[in-house]
């Protein structure tokens, strides 16, 4: 399982918080060091069924400063992909990555059901 997260954001330290106490094993990935390139994007987002949107992290900051929500409507998917591939800033994390199975962000909810 890969545990792809920011060490300074309060949701990616929940999520971790959480994978631990329920000594659920994981590989850890810091996305600033070490961003997802485009093909890992493509890949995660065709087996996650998300739609591309829940891969941006829409109350970041960079995305604020780039008018992403202004211009990701008239982008391509592949166009898209690649945007999230230049800064780990702009990717929801954290993602978690576990064969077929492909979360983004942290629900504790969800966490519960897709990983017992």
């Amino acid at each position: 399982m890969l545990f792809v997260w920011y060490p300074k954001c309060s949701t990616s330290l929940k999520a971790k918080k959480w994978l631990d106490a329920h000594n659920i094993p994981y590989e850890e990935r810091n996305i600033r060091e070490d961003n997802p390139t485009a093909a890992e994007l493509k890949q995660w987002h065709e087996k996650s069924g998300l739609p591309l949107k829940k891969f941006f992290n829409t109350s970041g900051m960079l995305y604020r400063e780039m008018k992403l929500s202004e211009k990701l409507p008239q982008m391509s998917e592949e166009e898209q992909i690649e945007l999230l591939a230049t800064d780990g800033m702009l990717v929801k994390r954290p993602v978690l990555v576990d064969g077929d199975l492909v979360l983004t962000g942290f629900r504790e909810a969800e966490y519960q059901k897709l990983l017992k």
